[in-house]
């Protein structure tokens, strides 16, 4: 008998914390665009923004709560009045609105960086949201540094702000300190521990400084929590934030977890490219799922004309996630990687030294044409006059 599979909420961030990378600034147009992909793609929660932070976050967040049709709108906030007040006046026109206040729960945030004590963080939630909740039904609590905050106050503080009317509450693992094990007991825990814990969904927001933010979202996920937070590639503050296109297909993969999303996978890829283009961030080539090298191996490796089954080398499908022969697409931004898979594609195995020449003449033409094509390679490599020297395979 087939256990029901529940559904994992997927919460996209890339508009606030991925955008909180220095030099990544995005405008009010590029953030729409996007925006309007997501909502496409079929993300639940787009964070546009934190209204109070600047006039432009306030406008960028009013405008896509103007043209997003399924998901819901969220805003940032801290527990102050009039950051929640402005995030409600920004969010006015979304059909579905939510508010995300919250407040630093572990002793470092509340000794060194509040200068306050539990008390009076427990009394500072309680208000924020309350407040929040004044102006829509869908509050979203955030303790942030939950990853390094005792259980048990964690567990107190989460009862509380659910009396007040908070219906997410966000578990972070700010720091990006915690393990898989050790964060998914976390989420554990607390759906052991706290009073009204079932109406209410738990959320993971992990950073990936020591490269488990996605492990310690499906960690959470699998104990419990069912809202998992994330970015277009990973990006976001210091080493980021977890993977959308990781978590979706990790849980695409296993069915056996009984989770899934509402992602269309099939727009991973394009949504990949718009996302590192708008902000000027390359994608490593060997990224999972999404950088140019992810399913680079496909391109032929048979021997002695035995076609081996493609499941021996990849446990995806390409096309899942919208990745077919062509969609290495080679503009200025494109790294050496995704160069030297397209020239293979089209028959030039290409050594690292003749890689480094022909990229020079590459970014001079691709500086001209949007987009380089096929023929364009073969240009490119005679341009070069290192023909002679190649081995055409």
């Amino acid at each position: 008998m087939k256990m029901n599979r529940e559904k994992v909420q997927i919460f996209d961030t890339t508009l606030r914390d991925g955008e909180q990378v220095p030099g990544c600034k995005l405008d009010t147009n590029q953030k729409l665009i996007i925006a309007n992909r997501l909502d496409e793609m079929g993300v639940d929660i787009i964070e546009a923004g934190f209204p109070v932070s600047s006039p432009g976050d306030f406008l960028s967040v009013s405008e896509i709560s103007k043209v997003v049709k399924n998901a819901t709108v969220c805003g940032l906030t801290r527990a102050v009045k009039n950051d929640i007040d402005v995030a409600a006046a920004a969010l006015k026109h979304a059909k579905k609105p939510r508010i995300h206040t919250g407040i630093g729960t572990s002793n470092s945030h509340i000794i060194h960086k509040l200068n306050t004590t539990r008390e009076d963080i427990i009394v500072r939630a309680k208000f924020a949201v309350s407040h929040a909740k004044s102006y829509v039904e869908d509050v979203e609590f955030y303790a942030e540094d939950a990853g390094r905050t005792d259980n048990d106050f964690l567990a107190r503080v989460c009862e509380e702000v659910i009396k007040s009317g908070a219906t997410v509450l966000n578990i972070p693992d700010t720091t990006g300190y915690c393990l898989p094990e050790e964060y998914g007991a976390k989420i554990k825990y607390l759906r052991e521990n706290v009073k009204g814990i079932e109406n209410v969904i738990l959320s993971c927001h992990c950073h990936n400084d020591l490269g488990m933010a996605t492990a310690n979202s499906i960690s959470g996920a699998i104990n419990g929590a069912r809202q998992i937070e994330c970015t277009i590639n990973g990006i976001g503050e210091r080493a980021g934030n977890t993977a959308l296109e990781e978590v979706v297909m990790i849980f695409k993969q296993h069915p056996y977890l009984n989770l899934y999303t509402d992602i269309d996978t099939k727009q991973l890829n394009e949504m990949s490219r718009l996302v590192s283009e708008s902000m000027g961030m390359i994608v490593q080539p060997n990224k999972a799922i999404v950088g140019a090298n992810a399913f680079a191996h496909s391109s032929g490796i048979h021997q002695d004309g035995v076609i081996k089954n493609r499941a021996t080398y990849e446990i995806m499908d390409p096309l899942d996630v919208g990745v077919n022969e062509s969609s290495i697409v080679l503009t200025a931004r494109s790294g050496r990687a995704a160069l030297a898979y397209r020239a293979k594609k089209v028959g030039y195995e290409l050594t690292k030294v003749q890689l480094d020449i022909i990229y020079i003449e590459f970014l001079k033409f691709a500086d001209i044409k949007k987009e380089v094509l096929d023929d364009d390679i073969h240009q490119i490599i005679e341009a070069c006059k290192i023909q002679s020297d190649l081995i055409r395979n």
